[in-house]
């Protein structure tokens, strides 16, 4: 199958997305398919106006304009990407939908316009703006017209569903995870984790873009509440990853609350830092609201690390409340659940060594052949 992936933002850029279609393209490869690739993101050396670069094997199309702060929008694209569409022979167009995403949703109309099999993921949670996509019509128009759509999260679905229209079937297709790198190493045998000294304190950690969007002053805040829950002699360390706008904000909040001798900010990290630190880990917290899967998390639990997360977002597809980890309702009771974790060193081993043994659904096999089901549902052969 020759598959064609859309989407406005694409490495060198870092994200969700970014990072998820690049994965994603890959595992399509390596199970046979031919894969490119084109978004309004220039190159690593500045790629645009339609130039095709080679990314680990995949060719990637560079729709890209000169714009400020490299913004990945190119209303200028349509034409040739329509050409290129219809000349290259793709069995079916695969767009990512973000939040605000005009290059992909230009270019549902056209691989619409060509007749081509459609499918659509949505990477994103639309609740604050369902109104407005709601009265622009696009998702429902698109499945009018033969798209498939689909999202990564069961919450996320619904609410594509809410847009789109309560009758169309919108399916889930999560973000994807390579396990094998990801879970823990067993370096020591049972008798001998149970024979180990306790780690003078409980080492929790969390990693995002340190943007509001996520919430990073919300992850201080949460620890602090409980640390004032947890007895004094309990010790507690947070490693908080990442990097963003937010950091001074963040740094000014630990110097008056006086948390620097129990709270480090190490900055960004490489997937192998942040795995190597989870794996030396206790608990991973992310207190985001507008999650709409959160690949962060899944890597973490993935890693063995019990979760503490909000209930009401897409990571409750892969965290079962009191199995892989504790969903709670707002800030307050993720506190609570935290402090809980700490203290409750049988809790926490339990969720560890369920995290450790039984892997997670999201593997890429089991992704890609869901994007291969959403493929055939559109259409292709």
């Amino acid at each position: 199958m020759k598959v064609a992936l859309l989407t406005d933002c694409y490495l060198p850029r870092l994200g969700g997305i970014e990072v998820q279609t690049h994965d994603l393209a890959a595992r399509l490869q390596a199970r046979g398919h031919h894969v490119e690739v084109f978004t309004a993101t220039p190159g690593d050396q500045g790629q645009r106006w339609g130039v095709v670069q080679q990314v680990d094997g995949i060719p990637v199309h560079r729709m890209a304009l000169r714009l400020p702060w490299e913004l990945p929008v190119n209303p200028l694209a349509p034409p040739e990407v329509r050409r290129r569409l219809r000349r290259g022979g793709f069995d079916v167009v695969h767009l990512h939908m973000g939040v605000v995403s005009p290059f992909a949703s230009d270019l549902a109309d056209v691989a619409l316009g060509l007749g081509l099999p459609t499918a659509i993921t949505w990477h994103c949670l639309m609740a604050r703006s369902a109104m407005v996509f709601r009265a622009l019509g696009h998702a429902r128009r698109w499945a009018q017209r033969g798209a498939t759509l689909s999202a990564v999260s069961g919450i996320a679905a619904a609410q594509v569903r809410q847009v789109a229209g309560e009758g169309l079937l919108v399916e889930v297709l999560p973000n994807g995870i390579d396990v094998a790198t990801w879970a823990p190493p067993d370096r020591v045998t049972e008798a001998e984790r149970a024979a180990a000294p306790e780690r003078e304190f409980v080492r929790v950690v969390a990693a995002m873009r340190f943007a509001r969007r996520k919430r990073p002053a919300a992850v201080l805040e949460i620890v602090r509440a409980a640390r004032d829950l947890v007895p004094p002699g309990v010790g507690m360390h947070l490693d908080l990853f990442g990097d963003g706008p937010e950091r001074r904000r963040l740094q000014r909040f630990v110097d008056r609350h006086e948390m620097a001798d129990w709270v480090s900010m190490p900055g960004r990290a490489t997937r192998e830092e942040l795995r190597a630190r989870y794996w030396d880990s206790d608990v991973y917290l992310t207190p985001a609201r507008l999650e709409a899967f959160g690949i962060a998390a899944l890597e973490a639990r993935t890693a063995g690390l019990p979760v503490l997360a909000r209930q009401d977002t897409g990571v409750a597809d892969f965290v079962t409340d009191g199995v892989n980890g504790i969903l709670g309702r707002d800030d307050q009771a993720l506190a609570e659940a935290l402090a809980t974790l700490v203290t409750d060193g049988a809790l926490r081993h339990r969720i560890a060594k369920e995290n450790a043994s039984v892997p997670p659904a999201q593997s890429w096999d089991a992704v890609a052949a869901l994007a291969e089901r959403e493929y055939r549902r559109a259409g292709a052969t």
